[in-house]
């Protein structure tokens, strides 16, 4: 049997009645699409017949679930002039506006309404009633298969499903991706504070691992204050995305290697005989050891310890060897 169309239960929903649609989707590890071209097939089956119509970018309103950091971007500016230059190839996909009489959300192609509105066009669009889960994976599968998302962006999205309350099928669905790396994007959007994403942007260059890494690094209560002051920074406002992420990711890097290099906290401990004659105290970083005395008999002790020293040496050398024995 032929794999079944992800999209292919939105095809047979109720037209404009407000009824709520029943998703015919379960395992999402088995209906998880397997390229970049199949999810574009899926959109274009998913428009495939249906009326296109036009309608005032005024009309259209944006997803209740974001799916990009920024559109003011090189690619945006690409797409201006080419729909400029030959019009609008594919249409997008919207559905009625809920609460607004008139008006319609737009399920993909969001890009494509903001450059229509640009050049005072009206925007080619498939308009169909679907429910809200349905909205979110078709939004997502589109996304995925035309819209080049970063990797931040895609876990961006991933954790506003989840704050939405979309189970982890719905989830995997919508970005066509499986539990693991869903698992990877949430995390690392959860350790990252939203803000600071928002500041360093989508950064294009950057990919999963890299995210990664500075998502441990900004998971630490220690590293608050240092990404605030990078953030901060003269002159970082100004760099490109990748930029931001990179001095951030130095900064935090350069912090962590200075805490391995000093070593961990000192360990300390006291060390007083019964008569209390003499108070010991100890200090040990592990490439460092230091001892200080004091009462009574601290001097004196002291020198005795001194002149023992090479004898304790030799004897703390044949103790060694006996242990790799």
């Amino acid at each position: 049997m032929a794999r079944k169309n992800l999209l292919e239960g939105l095809a047979d929903l109720p037209d404009d009645t407000g009824a709520v649609s029943s998703y015919p989707m379960r395992g999402a590890g088995k209906s998880l699409v397997r390229s970049l071209d199949d999810l574009a097939k899926q959109a274009e089956k998913f428009l495939e017949g249906q009326a296109v119509v036009e309608l005032d970018p005024d009309q259209v309103e944006v997803s209740f679930v974001k799916d990009r950091l920024s559109d003011d971007d090189e690619a945006f500016r690409e797409l201006v002039e080419a729909i400029r230059a030959r019009g609008q190839d594919s249409p997008i996909l919207v559905r009625p506006h809920g609460k607004i009489d008139g008006h319609y959300q737009v399920v993909f192609g969001h890009r494509r309404v903001r450059a229509a509105r640009e050049l005072g066009r009206k925007v080619r669009a498939v308009v169909k009633s679907i429910d809200d889960r349905a909205h979110v994976i078709a939004q997502g599968q589109e996304n995925s298969a035309r819209a080049n998302l970063t990797f931040i962006e895609r876990a961006l999205f991933a954790k506003r499903l989840g704050d939405l309350g979309y189970d982890r099928e719905v989830i995997s669905t919508a970005l066509a991706a499986n539990a693991a790396s869903i698992s990877k994007m949430l995390s690392v959007a959860e350790r990252i504070p939203a803000a600071v994403i928002e500041t360093i942007g989508a950064a294009p260059g950057v990919g999963r691992e890299r995210w990664v890494e500075l998502s441990l690094l900004a998971g630490k209560a220690s590293n608050t204050s240092r990404i605030g002051e990078v953030l901060a920074g003269t002159g970082f406002a100004a760099l490109s995305s990748d930029e931001r992420f990179a001095a951030l990711h130095t900064a935090l890097n350069r912090k962590a290697a200075a805490v391995r290099k000093t070593g961990g906290a000192a360990q300390k401990a006291k060390w007083q005989p019964s008569d209390k004659a003499v108070l010991a105290e100890i200090k040990n970083t592990g490439k460092a050891f230091s001892m200080s005395m004091k009462a009574k008999n601290a001097g004196r002790f002291g020198e005795f310890l001194s002149s023992k020293l090479d004898a304790l040496y030799e004897q703390f050398l044949e103790q060694e060897g006996n242990k790799g024995d």
